[in-house]
């Protein structure tokens, strides 16, 4: 039976409102793009048919937080991460920012990349001090801390609040188990043969790195009196076998300032958003240090990681060449460098250094 013309009316009048509204909302909501999976600005994914040999692949991305003007740094940082590794396996890119891209920025980006792209804004309340902080206390304290890099800074406290226990609530993340951190301006030396991610996976690694340095004392002046009280106050989350004692010299009396630089990193995002690392961020925020003092994500996550995981839980990738200023990690294995036709020299690695905490990490746990 056909439809009457009443009743084609009706049905041309509700189609012609769902379009409006639709337009509407992705206008004027930023919310509604991210969560609607056909508005995603994106490049198209790489298909490649089936028996043609294309390599297994985790549930992964690259991860980039950058502002406009940073664009150059950025394209620098991806055009290395394709030509190194990521051209034979188109992973994803997130690119976020607390500000929208314009769609120049979005256009050359996309045109870096092997796989998709997704572009996002970080909400309000993830990128700013929350509500239990004062203010005028914490712009006195900015003040105090004006001798050290990045000390008078509150967008980098905003920063090192976002990655030490936010970033993985985000919306398009929330498609992914994996990410590998990817910063504006930083270098890999090095072919990378094998997949990191599908690596950690085989595994059950949760967190990856290539640096670890000592973090400067003046930045985080009670910190560890913090985690000392939330050892005290959960002590049923701290893994036994953990590596105390990369952290301390002293069985956890006092900080060595070891920990994992967080411009590189590759990590499972389900273990931060499990129990234990949610109620040790959650803490450490409450505290305050992170704007009352200068907290960085580096030295949060790398305690965190070291208290809540296993050795096993945690690699150190010594064939991936990375460098940050002013530090770079260089393969000092002879093959290792051959293979991965390197173009940094291993006697310049950081490792190398009496500053580097890598002979204490490979010491740990034990």
């Amino acid at each position: 039976m056909s439809l009457r013309p009443t009743k084609w009316l009706w049905l041309t009048c509700a189609v012609s409102a769902l379009v409006l509204l639709h337009f509407v909302l992705q206008q004027t909501s930023e919310q509604y793009n991210l969560s609607s999976p056909h508005l995603q600005d994106y490049i198209p994914d790489i298909h490649l048919p089936l028996g043609s040999g294309a390599p297994r692949r985790a549930n992964a991305t690259f991860l980039i937080l950058a502002r406009g003007k940073d664009l150059t740094g950025v394209l620098q940082s991806m055009h290395q991460v394709e030509a190194r590794f990521n051209e034979k396996h188109a992973y994803p890119w997130v690119i976020l920012n607390d500000q929208p891209f314009s769609d120049d920025f979005k256009r050359r980006t996309q045109a870096q990349a092997s796989g998709n792209v997704w572009f996002g804004q970080i909400a309000k309340e993830h990128w700013g001090m929350p509500g239990w902080i004062d203010s005028k206390e914490a712009a006195e304290a900015r003040l105090k801390f004006t001798h050290v890099e990045h000390g008078n800074s509150l967008s980098f406290r905003n920063m090192f609040r976002w990655y030490s226990g936010l970033f993985y609530h985000h919306e398009i993340l929330q498609n992914f188990r994996y990410y590998w951190r990817v910063d504006p301006d930083v270098r890999y030396f090095c072919d990378i043969s094998q997949d990191p991610f599908v690596f950690m996976e085989d595994r059950n690694i949760s967190y990856g790195f290539t640096l670890s340095p000592r973090e400067n004392a003046q930045t985080i002046p009670t910190l560890w009196d913090s985690v000392a009280k939330f050892r005290r106050q959960y002590p049923h989350l701290i893994e036994k076998k953990n590596t105390m004692d990369f952290l301390s010299d002293n069985g956890g009396t006092s900080y060595n300032l070891c920990h994992f630089w967080s411009n590189f990193e590759i990590a499972d995002m389900d273990f931060f958003r499990g129990e234990a690392y949610s109620q040790y961020f959650d803490f450490l925020d409450r505290e305050g240090g992170i704007y009352y003092e200068r907290w960085g994500d580096s030295v949060i996550k790398s305690i965190g990681v070291s208290l809540l995981l296993r050795k096993e839980n945690i690699h150190f990738f010594e064939d991936i060449g990375f460098g940050h200023e002013p530090f770079e990690h260089c393969p000092t294995d002879e093959a290792v460098w051959q293979r991965g036709r390197c173009s940094c020299d291993p006697r310049k690695s950081f490792d190398t250094l009496s500053s580097s905490c890598l002979a204490k990490w490979k010491a740990s746990g034990k």
